[in-house]
């Protein structure tokens, strides 16, 4: 069986890939049911929680970054690196997020993306 890089390593926005794909896809995953469920017109906020390791150094990794995105409807292979910044800075200032695009909530960054900088959940690292 053979390996590729491209098996070994993700495309991501970085600075550490292991704290932002896996984050902006469980986002965009999220996001995603809301709309499957039929669920998305009837969301009228979000909370976002990081334990573990996401939460203890998710700031210095990117992942915030990631879940944000993510929840925007956002992917590792085709977010816009050049504009992910200045996209986060807007949600961060106007107060707002788009969820995949089509439904725009109230969003408060210090409230609604909580890292939990020395908890963990049962049966993860």
């Amino acid at each position: 069986m053979a390996i590729s890089v491209f098996d070994l390593f993700s495309i991501g926005i970085g600075p550490s890939s292991s704290h932002t794909v896996g984050p902006m896809r469980a986002a965009r995953m999220f996001a995603g049911r809301l709309k499957q469920d039929g669920l998305m017109a009837h969301t009228m906020s979000i909370r976002s929680e990081l334990f573990g390791s996401l939460g203890a150094t998710g700031h210095g990794h990117g992942t915030p970054k990631a879940v944000l995105l993510g929840l925007e409807g956002e992917s590792p292979r085709s977010v816009d690196v050049e504009k992910a910044d200045d996209r986060v800075e807007e949600i961060k200032t106007s107060g707002r997020i788009n969820l995949l695009g089509m439904h725009e909530i109230d969003f408060d960054f210090d409230a609604d993306l909580v890292l939990h900088r020395r908890k963990a959940l049962p049966y993860h690292a």
